[in-house]
């Protein structure tokens, strides 16, 4: 029987593949799995040198739309984006099959080589539980915030629906690492650790496109909110031991909000 994975040794890793993908030029996913000890398929030598220098070309010319996209705004079409890079539209199309394509490839290129790395650095900061928190949500809406056109431009149009998906997927499993540690360092109980991270996950990630969109509350307003609802829902898991059988034992009377009439 294969020893049961160490929860501590399982964040530094989870931390330290997110931290060190782009400088590598590894999907994060692949990073992940590589941490855990998963096989990785070894192609020829001819066939992997031609699939490296395919790739590089297409980092380059992403990172080319994403620059483009800083300067033009987030509606630029394949024919400015090609004149900005210095290419013609005809080189755009044969590493992309169409501006969806690139689209996709410019959002999960900057998740990996901006958002996640950024979110891995917050999480291994050694600091308290709180501190932990709020440091985690500044730096996903700063990131947002700091890139609007970059946002609206991956977001545009639905066509990186998959990439998102799988950018929530890399930060609840960073985050259930993350949680996996703290809680057992408690002596608290963590089945319900992924559930809890993908709930998290999904409520930021919603509300902070919402508020991209609608810009109805101030940055520290919004990060002061998604801070009292996050910290909110770990004081309760940890006050139960994160045990649902504990919690549902108990009584769940709605404590009164300071100054509310007697």
């Amino acid at each position: 029987m294969s020893p049961r994975p160490n929860p501590a040794a399982a964040a530094r890793a989870a931390v330290a593949a997110a931290a060190v993908a782009a400088s590598k030029g590894v999907a994060l996913p692949q990073a992940i799995r590589h941490q855990v000890g998963a096989d990785d398929a070894k192609p020829d030598g001819r066939k992997r040198r031609w699939e490296s220098h395919k790739e590089a070309r297409r980092s380059e010319l992403v990172d080319g739309t994403l620059a483009a996209v800083r300067t033009l705004g987030a509606d630029a079409g394949m024919d400015e984006i090609a004149q900005e890079i210095g290419v013609s539209k005809t080189v755009l199309y044969r590493y992309f099959t169409d501006k969806s394509d690139l689209t996709t490839a410019a959002m999960m290129r900057f998740i990996e080589t901006v958002l996640v790395p950024r979110l891995g650095s917050a999480i291994n900061e050694d600091v308290g539980e709180f501190e932990l928190t709020r440091m985690v949500i500044s730096v996903y809406v700063q990131t947002v915030a700091d890139e609007p056109q970059i946002y609206s431009f991956v977001m545009s149009g639905g066509s990186g629906s998959e990439v998102v998906a799988d950018s929530q997927k890399l930060i609840a499993q960073m985050l259930t690492f993350v949680m996996i540690n703290r809680l057992v360092e408690q002596g608290s109980q963590t089945g319900g650790v992924e559930t809890w991270a993908y709930s998290l996950v999904g409520a930021i990630q919603l509300a902070v496109h919402w508020w991209m969109v609608e810009h109805r509350l101030g940055k520290e307003q919004l990060i002061d909110y998604l801070t009292m609802m996050v910290w909110s829902s770990i004081a309760g898991i940890t006050a139960a031991g994160g045990s649902a059988e504990y919690f549902n034992s108990l009584d769940h009377p709605l404590p009164k909000a300071p100054g509310a009439p007697e």
